[in-house]
């Protein structure tokens, strides 16, 4: 029965072209991401720097993500995306010369990851925001989500396991040069679009402080946003910082090498990529209240079992679940989120989830790489799971509040009030986008 409603987004033309163009691209992006781990690590030998081009690539998006999401709420969402992608090719080229030249020093790739991730910091929350006007009917949008969310990880297989054999056999620039190519294709993608005028029109301009401000308190003055965005900065923070250690459970404690942190990252890529079809598959938010508790508690069990680990197979096997919790809880707070916003400030809702879920994750990074050269990386990633269950626990433990809050909003929305109950109770009820439609 499930099976039937995995694709339902794909009949929405402009999501197939851009589905077809950021495939092609995040497996590029995914390249990219492990090659230049692997660069930094061959230079340095170091756990700090792991942490600190971490933390330089995604600590733009603290900083920037709430200007992007107030041009996403102004301007022409598509334009902008054609922008971005087009500086990150631009960026990826620089990287490819640098190190296909021979001149490649760790300097450099510090400032080309900051360079990155200043263009990144536009580009998510603009792109998530841009969902809603390539999907041409309504109730497909918590599906289109969810396939958002599989392409990445769908890509995170490939990706990592291709870098991991190029890397081996000649070297981190063609990565580079792969990862330059493959923006062409969601460029051209975005271009073929053919996009309603009515989909974004104009909104009146006030101060861009004065929307800033409105868009943080519409936020955190919600309860049940509030409480999503904050998980997911926790689960960012104390968390996900697991990935940028991987590099030093590949060599110093499975003895491995390229390879071995290639298909590390990609039983990661597996676990996220299960999570994101499970979503896929659903119907309505039924039960995503609980989705999300579980999901850090999967998570968290995930990477402390890995950092005790001392056996491949063993490490594969846990990286597939801490992969699954991570993208799960991220991509059902994002479609509880997507559904429950008002339009006229989804960019700046999602600017601030992008914040929660990549902005706070460079201080982690960092912390992550300092611990691990102090106390080792396996008891770094123990301290972190222990913060991430307490984080689910409390979660979980406000799941009757947040319901209460969210009926009303339901309720002016048209939407039957057990909607709201069964994403905690697992009543059965009718889909929420349907319901939302017939009104």
């Amino acid at each position: 029965m499930r099976a039937r409603h995995l694709l339902r987004a794909l009949r929405s033309r402009n999501y197939r072209l851009f589905v077809a163009g950021q495939s092609v691209s995040l497996v590029g992006t995914w390249m990219q991401q492990v090659a230049m781990s692997w660069l930094v690590y061959r230079l340095t030998g170091s756990s700090f720097f792991l942490g600190l081009i971490g933390f330089t690539s995604q600590i733009p998006t603290l900083l920037i993500a709430p200007v992007a999401g107030v041009l996403a709420d102004r301007w022409n969402r598509r334009r902008l995306l054609l922008a971005t992608q087009t500086l990150a090719m631009v960026q990826a080229v620089l990287l490819a010369i640098a190190v296909l030249t021979g001149t490649v020093q760790v300097w450099q790739i510090i400032f080309l990851s900051l360079l990155l991730g200043v263009v990144n910091a536009f580009d998510i929350p603009i792109r998530q925001a841009f969902v809603v006007e390539m999907v041409e009917h309504r109730e497909d949008l918590g599906n289109a989500i969810a396939l958002n969310s599989s392409m990445v990880n769908g890509a995170r297989l490939i990706g990592p396991s291709v870098a991991g054999i190029l890397v081996a056999s000649v070297g981190e620039g063609i990565c580079f040069i792969l990862n330059a190519c493959s923006y062409l294709a969601v460029i051209m993608a975005l271009t073929a679009m053919r996009l309603s005028p009515g989909l974004h029109q104009q909104r009146p301009r006030r101060h861009i402080l004065h929307e800033l401000r409105e868009g943080f308190e519409y936020a955190f003055g919600f309860g049940p946003i509030r409480s999503i965005l904050l998980l997911v900065a926790l689960v960012s923070l104390m968390g996900m910082p697991y990935a940028v250690l991987v590099p030093v459970f590949a060599k110093e404690i499975l003895h491995g090498g390229a390879h071995t942190f290639g298909f590390l990252m990609t039983a990661a890529g597996c676990g996220a990529l299960s999570g994101t079809l499970f979503l896929a598959s659903r119907k309505s938010v039924l039960g995503l209240g609980k989705v999300i508790a579980r999901s850090v508690i999967i998570f968290a069990v995930g990477i402390a079992a890995f950092a005790v680990s001392h056996n491949l197979f063993f490490s594969l096997m846990t990286l597939v679940l801490a992969g699954f919790g991570a993208m799960t809880l991220v991509a059902s707070c994002n479609t509880i989120l997507q559904t429950i916003l008002e339009e006229d400030k989804r960019g700046r809702v999602m600017s601030l989830f992008t914040m929660s879920f990549i902005g706070i994750a460079p201080f982690g990074n960092l912390a992550a790489g300092a611990m691990a050269d102090m106390i080792g990386p396996s008891d770094t990633l123990l301290i972190g799971s222990g913060f991430c269950l307490a984080g689910g626990a409390l979660f979980a433990r406000h799941l009757p509040a947040i319901r209460e809050k969210v009926r009303p909003i339901y309720q002016r929305m048209g939407i039957i009030q057990e909607v709201a109950e069964g994403m905690e109770t697992g009543a059965e009820v009718p889909p929420l986008v349907d319901d939302l439609d017939k009104h």
